[in-house]
C-alpha cells in the first residue's frame, strides 16, 4: 500500500499502535508496530515499539528490505549484529536514550538484560520484510545441513524437531531446557524489595561495570506491567 496524497479526503495522520499487536510472546515480551498499512501518509518509514524481560531475545534474523534503528527508552539490552564484509561479531548496549544503527540485510539479535526493557526500532520502508533465523533452520531440509557442514543428520533432525513455527522472540514458550549463560554474564536473583516507585514511571538506574543495575517500575497505562522477581543478567 502507497502512501496517499496529502490532499486525499482519506489521509491519515495519527495512530495507536496499541491496536497493531505484531507479536506476542506474552504479557511481558511483545511489540507492536505501524506501517504505511496503519498509517497511510507514513511514507518510507515504519516502527516497532518493543517490550522484554531480562533474559529474552528477539531471534536471529536480518531485514532485506530496511535498516534498523534501535533506540532504548528503558532498562539495557544488547544488540548484536554480523559485518558481512569483516566477517566480524559486533555487540553494543543500548541504553535509555542511545541507538544502535544496524545496516540493511546485516544479520542481529537482540538480548534484553533488564526486568523491563522498551526500546523503539525504526526502519527505512513502509513495509517490513523479515527473515528470521527459525525460518531458516526449519525450512531447510536437515539432510542438506547435515551435507553441507559434514553435520550427523539424525542428531541434527532430533535437535532441530522442536522448531515447528517462527520463534520471534525467544526462548520458546514451554521450553524447559536450562540455557546456558555466555561467560560475560552473571545471574543475580532479584525479588520485589528491588523496586521503588518513581514519579509514577519506569525507571531504569543503569552504571556499567560492576554496579548493580535494578530498574524501578510502577505500572501506568503506558507501562501496564507489574514488578515480579526474575534472572536479571548484567555484564561483570
Amino acid at each position: 500500500m502507497a502512501p496517499l496524497n496529502d490532499a486525499s479526503p482519506s489521509i491519515q495522520y495519527a495512530y495507536h499502535m496499541a491496536n497493531n499487536p505484531v507479536f506476542q510472546k506474552d504479557s511481558h515480551n511483545y511489540f507492536t508496530g505501524v506501517s504505511v498499512n496503519e498509517l497511510n501518509s507514513v511514507g518510507n518509514a515504519s516502527l516497532l515499539d518493543i517490550y522484554m524481560t531480562a533474559g529474552n531475545v528477539i531471534e536471529p534474523h536480518y531485514h532485506q528490505n530496511a535498516s534498523e534503528l534501535v533506540y532504548g527508552i528503558i532498562g539495557t539490552a544488547t544488540v548484536s549484529l554480523i559485518n558481512p564484509f569483516t566477517k566480524q561479531l559486533l555487540t553494543f548496549r543500548v541504553h535509555p536514550g542511545s541507538v544502535v544503527n544496524i545496516p540493511q540485510g546485516w544479520w542481529h539479535y537482540i538480548i534484553a538484560e533488564s526486568a523491563h526493557t522498551h526500546m523503539l526500532a525504526i526502519f527505512d520502508a513502509p513495509v517490513l520484510e523479515i527473515m528470521n533465523g527459525s525460518d531458516i533452520l526449519r525450512l531447510t531440509p536437515p539432510d542438506v545441513l547435515a551435507h553441507t557442514y559434514g553435520l550427523n543428520e539424525n542428531a541434527l533432525k532430533e535437535v532441530l524437531a522442536p522448531l515447528q513455527s517462527t520463534v520471534t522472540i525467544g526462548p520458546p514458550e514451554g521450553c524447559m531446557q536450562r540455557q546456558e549463560q555466555p561467560a560475560s554474564y552473571r545471574q543475580e536473583e532479584v525479588g520485589l524489595s528491588d523496586y521503588a516507585p518513581v514519579g509514577g514511571v519506569a525507571v531504569g538506574h543503569d552504571v556499567e561495570y560492576g554496579h548493580h543495575h535494578r530498574p524501578q517500575h510502577v505500572p501506568t497505562a503506558e507501562y501496564p506491567f507489574h514488578p515480579i522477581p526474575f534472572l536479571y543478567r548484567r555484564w561483570v
